[in-house]
């Protein structure tokens, strides 16, 4: 099994260069088209990753969505899973996501002992991903789904301590997110807060809805931008944010 995608991630935080992340929910691309539409200009326009999964499918086309983008992008597939029947082989890795900010056991270990050993048996490469709920102004989903609540937005010590923790129980990345379709992203400060606090990359998604919002988030210290929600009201936004990305790393470059 390959290490790439948690390694590059390693390279990319320490070089202090950002990644951009389009996040597939299946549910919402129910034909071929939209799909094809998704990731002509994901290459186009040099993503980094996609993430496929959501808090709940139910037209049971994952595996068909992972195999559509590995037979026609090189872009790693990496599983976003909302439970253990969200594996697909076939993907290069998955975040192995244990929802720290919350307290329902299923999530925290419950759902990984059921898939810990088909996992153990695939050549997926898995990532440990401490995730974090932050509060949006609304319920998302994922807190409805995952019976937890989020960290309010105005705690942004308690986001850096519960990182923290994340970080000593072994988690390589984390994941802080305001949620699918949330009113808001997650608040510049607590994205610095928690940067300052960990050494592993931060990944962050929900609410990022133009390429502004995502140029704060970087500047706050994301190291990985995630997108969704917006890029399936709006396809132009994928190529706002990557332009935004790309200038980030170039400007980076260009000052060293």
């Amino acid at each position: 099994m390959n290490k790439k995608i948690l390694s590059n991630l390693q390279h990319l935080s320490r070089e202090g260069k950002k990644a951009f992340a389009v996040l597939i929910d299946p549910d919402k691309v129910l034909d071929t088209n939209t799909l094809q539409r998704l990731a002509h200009m994901s290459v186009e326009n040099k993503i980094d990753y996609f993430l496929v999964g959501g808090s709940l499918l139910t037209h049971n086309n994952l595996y068909q969505v992972v195999q559509w983008l590995k037979d026609h992008t090189d872009i790693p597939v990496v599983l976003f899973p909302g439970n253990s029947m969200q594996i697909d082989l076939r993907a290069d890795g998955i975040l192995f996501i244990s929802l720290i900010s919350g307290r329902n056991p299923e999530l925290l270990i419950g759902q990984h002992v059921i898939a810990a050993p088909l996992l153990k048996r695939s050549q997926l490469e898995i990532v440990p991903t401490g995730y974090m709920l932050i509060d949006s102004g609304h319920p998302t989903s994922a807190s409805y789904m995952s019976h937890t609540l989020p960290i309010p937005s105005d705690k942004p010590s308690l986001a850096a301590c519960t990182a923290m923790a994340g970080e000593m129980l072994g988690m390589q990345l984390i994941y802080m997110d305001a949620g699918s379709g949330s009113k808001r992203p997650i608040d510049a400060k607590m994205i610095s807060m928690v940067q300052r606090s960990v050494n592993v990359p931060l990944i962050v998604g929900g609410g990022i809805t133009s390429a502004e919002k995502a140029q704060i988030a970087m500047e706050a210290g994301a190291d990985v931008i995630v997108v969704g929600n917006g890029i399936e009201k709006n396809l132009n936004l994928l190529i706002e944010v990557s332009e935004k990305v790309n200038l980030f790393n170039s400007l980076l470059d260009v000052h060293k």
